[in-house]
């Protein structure tokens, strides 16, 4: 799989749910079909020049599916930065503002809620899935619906867990699973360390609303011969500028017509960068089915297994090192590095476990996310991924999603599902 086989899809993906963001023309982030972009604000400004100048590093607003110009019935973003509330406006890309009213104008939806998935049917007599066994979180009863196709996006543990739970004759250990690979090679994101500053140049200045995006800082380690480090692959950072508001105050113990006042007036400006790395994908970072101790819906739990290894532990090191250097050339006042600590997990960027590949004996799905042995079961959520990357992956997904969804209908169409 190449960039140029799945860029239309990244693009039909962007035109539907709206995203605003700025072409900078980099190959480590190609540019899509934005809406017009978000603005920095003056000491985002100040931190770009000084790194287009200093490093030759590219730094760019956040791209994000925030509509800045509307879309069909979509309004656009109001800067209340209420996005986890739900979005009255439709700004915020969402299933309950996009994809599901879609699907519903096609007249071919049913949505099946407190439905949880126990297994996928393998009949040995076709080689296919016949259907899928879900029992009711409410009432306990278990139901059973065929489909010609089925397309897992359970998320990427998810989806292996259900997959590990489908077993049959055929497939004992999963289904699908003649590579042994189902559960392996767990990926996420490495994070929670940067760099913060302060900046006494802008105290007349302030911005309007809560943008719900900050800044992004595109991969520049790596990139060429000339600059090899001592790990593999590369990192970004997402941060941003903000002045202090009234907040700060809370632990005052004051009061009166000064403290009043002094509220009211903004505070000092901080910058900060946050590096986010890619993990490469290990064979022992896994997830597996304990059967010994079930859920309350009689299921298995997942046990989880996986650690950062050497090179994640060496990028760490560039990662903060590199955020702290950025930010003193650019003048920051009382630049201090952290790192807070980081296992897997916390990213919440899992992907891997049911990786996709040519080979049947080395990989899970095909290139257009089939499962090799079960070609009419589909897994199209972060358990594809054969790498990580740096950036947030969910764009992918849909991506890939929109593809096998296209293909799928094309191989119905010729009778080969």
């Amino acid at each position: 799989m190449r960039y140029k086989d799945i860029a239309p899809w990244y693009d039909y993906v962007e035109r539907f749910i709206g995203v605003s963001g700025q072409k900078e023309g980099l190959s480590q982030l190609p540019d899509g079909q934005f809406l017009p972009p978000m603005e920095l604000n003056c000491v985002e400004e100040k931190l770009k020049a000084s790194m287009k100048k200093k490093f030759n590093r590219a730094m760019t607003i956040g791209r994000t599916a925030h509509l800045t110009t509307p879309i069909g019935t979509r309004g656009t973003c109001q800067s209340r930065n209420r996005c986890m509330r739900g979005c009255p406006y439709g700004a915020y890309f969402s299933s309950l503002s996009s994809t599901l009213p879609a699907a519903e104008a096609s007249g071919n939806l049913t949505i099946r809620p407190f439905s949880i998935v126990t297994e996928i049917v393998y009949d040995k007599e076709t080689q296919k899935a016949k259907s899928v066994r879900i029992k009711d979180a409410e009432t306990g009863e278990s139901h059973e619906y065929f489909a010609k196709v089925i397309f897992l996006c359970a998320s990427a543990f998810g989806t292996a867990q259900i997959l590990m739970q489908s077993t049959s004759d055929r497939f004992p250990n999963g289904l699908g699973n003649d590579s042994g690979e189902l559960g392996h090679n767990v990926m996420d994101h490495h994070f929670r360390l940067g760099a913060n500053g302060f900046d006494d140049e802008f105290s007349d200045k302030y911005y309007k609303g809560r943008r719900p995006n900050g800044i992004y800082v595109p991969r520049f380690q790596n990139l060429d011969k000339g600059s090899k480090r001592s790990y593999l692959r590369g990192f970004g950072y997402q941060g941003g500028g903000s002045v202090e508001n009234w907040a700060r105050m809370i632990k005052e113990a004051d009061f009166g017509t000064a403290f009043k006042a002094a509220m009211a007036q903004p505070g000092r400006w901080s910058v900060g960068l946050m590096g986010f790395g890619e993990c490469l994908p290990y064979h022992e970072n896994k997830i597996s089915l304990n059967r010994e101790k079930l859920d309350k819906y009689g299921l298995p739990t997942l046990i989880m297994d996986a650690e950062w290894k050497e090179n994640e532990k060496e990028m760490r090191k560039d990662m903060m090192a590199s955020a702290e250097e950025m930010l003193n050339a650019a003048g920051f006042k009382d630049v201090k590095t952290y790192d807070a600590g980081c296992n897997p997990g916390l990213g919440i960027h899992e992907m891997g476990t049911a990786r996709m590949g040519r080979d049947p004996k080395t990989s899970m799905l095909n290139g257009f996310n089939q499962v090799h042995s079960v070609k009419n079961v589909f897994a199209t959520d972060g358990s594809f991924m054969t790498s990580g990357a740096c950036v947030n992956p969910s764009l992918t997904y849909m991506a890939f999603t929109a593809r096998a969804a296209n293909f799928a209908v094309e191989e119905i169409k010729k009778g080969n599902l």
